[in-house]
């Protein structure tokens, strides 16, 4: 298991434009690539469970995580299927005006990566949702 905390980075709009976006399935979803077969399944009011299959390595692996949103300070994720599951992490917002701080909080694990390996594929994967997540929020935001 490790513990990581990523911060630091930020989203160039306002913290009610990143709200819209992340519960948008339209937007939100379509950037995030490398995706098939992605399903919305509301649990409660504020949760639900996202499944798709995701492009690792040349071979498509099942992933689902469930998402409990907490606006406007951000969501937990708790990985249920797929080479993070049993993981749990937090992404919380701060405002800063027309910019939105975000910070990553959690516990990592895997039975699948080695645990050597475990915190630098962690975040490869957090930067590359996060400039997909931004390339998509800067288009979310031209239409609005």
């Amino acid at each position: 298991m490790v513990h990581i905390k990523d911060e630091g980075s930020h989203f160039d709009v306002p913290l009610d434009v990143v709200w819209k976006y992340v519960q948008s399935d339209i937007d939100h979803g379509e950037a995030h690539k490398g995706r098939r077969n992605f399903s919305r399944k509301p649990i409660s009011e504020s949760t639900i469970e996202l499944s798709w299959e995701q492009e690792m390595d040349g071979k498509w692996v099942k992933t689902s995580n469930r998402l409990t949103f907490l606006p406007p300070l951000g969501f937990v994720v708790e990985p249920l299927e797929g080479p993070l599951a049993g993981s749990k992490f937090v992404n919380y917002y701060t405002p800063k005006g027309n910019r939105t701080e975000v910070t990553v909080v959690g516990e990592w694990t895997s039975k699948s990566i080695p645990p050597a390996m475990l915190e630098k594929a962690v975040m490869g994967n957090l930067e590359k949702v996060f400039a997909e997540d931004s390339a998509g929020i800067k288009q979310f935001a031209s239409k609005k």
